[in-house]
């Protein structure tokens, strides 16, 4: 069986093995014979700024142990987080689809190539090769690919992020896929960690080897070919794309939340969808060297080679008579930069990035403000409509990809808009303006409730230095695609939407998560090709 000791807590210049050995003198004293020991999670603990420690859970092998063992030793049982995969016995007439090529669809596919389900992948972008040559292209140029980007292409939009793999979520299919990324070439250490994250760097060559492996197990990519259509036939689905119609016994819709006239073609076949809320906000920028000050304290030096660069997660409740608008950090990246993700040819779209070493000047994280259905007009497509306005409404004040950027202290106290010690990282480049004229007045009333807020947790965090570049609206869908318990549409049986931009995720992990438990949803129904 398997047994956790958690909250062993040591200095950080304290190796860690310290930490196993501790756990281990822990089960032998209660009487419990250990065959095996590793940590399994560090989390770091700066609560107290003169005595900041790493917290180690470890995760140990043991024949049995009785509770009263359990409870002398401090430790707990844990469950096996395996998949639970059953076959159904629906009869095949042609392949699964996958459409969207991010996590929820490279989980997808991985599940159903392994279990003996001939797979084709469409994605309106390209492989990860040839679309970051046109993200490269594009941040030099200006010149926009609007199907091959920051958001469209092999990998997701996430390719082109931290590659953070924080979730809420409490799913098997969760440790699955940090396994799985580590199998294909990710960091051990996002086993572990209590902030996984693998940098876009890296994150590039795991897509990379996820996408060979698959077509090593016979899976078919269809790289540049956009979905236009979806309809009904003989219990399945024939997939109209730019160049051909197939049918399909079922497909898995992973489009992401970027893809705007998804939502469009499905609402014009009578597939029922609803509005959900959603964030929008803006990156703002310190330099690492004072987040890691706040949140480490002075002595932080001395464990320089111990300690990650300092992260926050932050959030603030607005009262507004009986309701609460909430304001939150999201995507922090430490060491990190701001890049352009627009995809349309007249919006500006902001976003994180940083690599693996995390090693830039800046700290670079979203502010954002929860949007809700009540705040917009009552139309399906109002929040798509909202995020739109708001994305041109910053390109038209800059008059292309630049964005609008001003200094904390212009946006909170009227301050001059003057660049000083914060340097801008946003690509392609930054246009000094008054965000106001951006985004709706609650929204930029909310913003400036929020940063002045965050002061007091962090100390610096309103400094008049600091910088904000705006906007960042892609923060998850503004709509859910409505499925049944067995996770296909209501109106349609044989697609099966998932992931962040069907409204079931947030996230690299919980979209691959959402997209492992909707391929086994599919296996569940069909009979496999081969097993």
């Amino acid at each position: 069986m398997k047994i956790v000791i958690r909250q062993l807590s040591y200095p950080p210049d304290i190796p860690r093995e310290y930490a196993v050995e501790a756990a281990v003198k822990r089960c032998r004293k209660a009487g419990i014979k250990v065959n095996g020991a590793d940590i399994c999670r560090i989390s770091v603990d700066s609560r107290k700024k003169n005595d900041i420690r790493l917290v180690y859970s470890v995760l140990l092998e043991c024949d049995s142990a009785a509770e009263k063992a359990l409870s002398a030793a401090g430790a707990e049982a844990v469950s096996e987080d395996k998949l639970r995969i059953a076959y159904g016995d629906g009869e095949r007439n042609g392949k699964i689809a996958v459409i969207g090529f991010g996590p929820a669809g490279i989980f997808a596919s991985l599940l159903l190539a392994e279990n003996g389900y001939a797979t084709v992948v469409y994605d309106r972008g390209k492989d990860v090769d040839e679309r970051a040559k046109d993200v490269d292209r594009f941040l030099k140029t200006g010149v926009l690919d609007c199907d091959s980007n920051v958001q469209f292409g092999a990998g997701g939009a996430g390719t082109f992020s931290d590659g953070k793999l924080i979730t809420r979520i409490n799913d098997p299919a969760c440790g699955y896929v940090l396994r799985r990324l580590v199998e294909f070439g990710a960091p051990e250490d996002i086993l572990y960690s209590a902030r996984p994250h693998v940098g876009t760097d890296v994150l590039r060559t795991v897509i990379r080897n996820i996408t060979s492996y698959l077509q090593s197990r016979g899976v078919s990519f269809r790289f540049g070919c956009r979905v236009t259509d979806v309809k009904e036939k003989n219990g399945g689905i024939i997939l109209s794309s730019i160049s051909d119609d197939v049918y399909y016994d079922a497909a898995v819709l992973a489009a992401g939340h970027s893809g705007r006239d998804v939502f469009l073609f499905l609402h014009k076949n009578g597939l029922l969808m609803e509005k959900k809320p959603f964030s929008v906000g803006c990156r703002i920028e310190h330099l690492q060297s004072d987040i890691d000050l706040s949140m480490y304290g002075a002595d932080h030096e001395k464990y320089r080679d111990h300690l990650p660069h300092a992260e926050y997660n932050l959030s603030y409740k607005i009262k507004e008579g009986t309701k609460e608008r909430g304001v939150y950090s999201f995507c922090m990246c430490p060491g990190g930069k701001v890049i352009c993700t627009s995809t349309e040819p007249d919006g500006i779209v902001t976003n994180g990035m940083s690599y693996r070493d995390r090693n830039g000047k800046n700290a670079c994280s979203a502010v954002a403000v929860s949007v809700f259905p009540k705040d917009l007009p009552s139309d399906l497509f109002s929040g798509v409509r909202f995020q739109r306005d708001i994305e041109r409404a910053a390109f038209d004040v800059t008059g292309g990809f630049s964005a609008p950027c001003q200094t904390v202290g212009s946006f909170l106290r009227g301050e001059e808009n003057v660049i000083s010690t914060v340097v801008p990282t946003y690509e392609p480049s930054v246009v000094m303006h008054d965000l106001n004229g951006v985004f709706p007045p609650f929204v930029s009333r909310s913003l400036k409730i929020g940063i002045s807020e965050f002061e007091k947790k962090i100390r610096g965090f309103s400094d008049s230095r600091a910088v904000l570049t705006a906007p960042e609206t892609r923060t998850s869908s503004p709509l859910r695609i409505l499925r049944t318990a067995d996770g296909f549409s209501e109106r349609l049986t044989a697609l099966y939407p998932c992931g962040e931009g069907a409204g079931y995720a947030g996230g690299i992990t919980s979209a691959a998560a959402d997209g492992i438990n909707t391929a086994i949803k599919i296996m569940r129904r069909f009979k496999p090709d081969k097993i």
